[in-house]
């Protein structure tokens, strides 16, 4: 099965049921899992501000530029790279409905001559080596494993090239075993900041800057529109059992990170190419 591209929120997770059955997200039903996430604009923490906060760390952008966000979902992050840079920007993602609400908003936006969103998985690829200034993926990067998608993608960057990919992580060294346990049951990568870094250094680039998303990410800008969103869809798929177990999901996620936020987040990690 090819790599999906959201947030590990939507594909990822193991998911507790009420008869105590564990469920992986690759078991439930993708299109009700995708018309869910396309009444969003963002299908993973973030906002239009750390979008911005982790631009401001890359330079020498130009109208020739050529930037791939890797795991674009439905664009809600493209969009604001597009309205801040000057270059061509190509979005990938795996799920066609996704692609065809990013391309309708880039034409909304009258952005559509320089953005463009193609379907595609992550773990193929298909830009030429050293052919891009500039790669982005906000909540995306998991899917295929934060050390393999640094070292993979890697091909891509011109020399000099910048990185930019929000990831989990923790905060502390040690944490309560009830977040421990239910985060390294499906996202045994996750690791501290500094480990992080370290990882990037390993792989071949130089850190520019790390910084850790805000509360808001989490509870205004997710799991706030996610309310009324999940009400629409259980209106809508009344009575199936797989859309209210998703939903189950959904909310007890918000209930361990309003618990336990101190202990982990996401993080954006900002890096420059070095050598070929």
């Amino acid at each position: 099965m090819t790599r999906a591209s959201l947030c590990f929120y939507v594909y990822a997770i193991y998911i507790k049921i009420m008869s105590n059955e564990i469920k992986t997200i690759h078991e439930f039903d993708y299109n009700l899992i995708c018309d869910f996430f396309s009444n969003t604009e963002r299908q993973g923490p973030g906002s239009p501000e750390v979008t911005l906060k982790a631009l401001s760390f890359i330079d020498n952008l130009t109208d020739k530029s050529l930037i791939a966000d890797i795991g674009c979902g439905t664009g809600g992050q493209t969009m604001v790279l597009a309205q801040h840079t000057s270059g061509n920007i190509t979005g990938i993602d795996l799920f066609p409905k996704f692609i065809d609400l990013f391309n309708a908003n880039a034409t909304k936006l009258n952005l559509q001559h320089r953005v463009k969103g193609i379907v595609g998985s992550m773990d193929n690829l298909s830009f030429g080596n050293e052919e891009l200034d500039l790669i982005w993926s906000e909540g995306a990067i998991y899917n295929i494993g934060f050390e393999r998608g640094l070292k993979e993608w890697r091909q891509f960057l011109k020399t000099g090239g910048y990185i930019a990919v929000s990831e989990s992580a923790w905060f502390t060294d040690e944490r309560p075993a009830e977040i421990h346990n239910y985060w390294m049951e499906h996202c045994p990568e996750m690791d501290t900041i500094p480990n992080k870094v370290a990882q990037i250094q390993k792989a071949g680039y130089i850190p520019v800057a790390t910084f850790i998303l805000p509360t808001t990410c989490w509870t205004e800008h997710y799991f706030a529109p996610l309310v009324r969103a999940q009400e629409m869809f259980l209106d809508k798929y009344a009575g199936n059992k797989i859309a209210e177990e998703f939903v189950w999901y959904q909310r007890y996620d918000a209930e361990l990170y309003r618990k336990y936020k101190e202990f982990y987040g996401y993080v954006f990690f900002i890096a420059k190419k070095i050598g070929k």
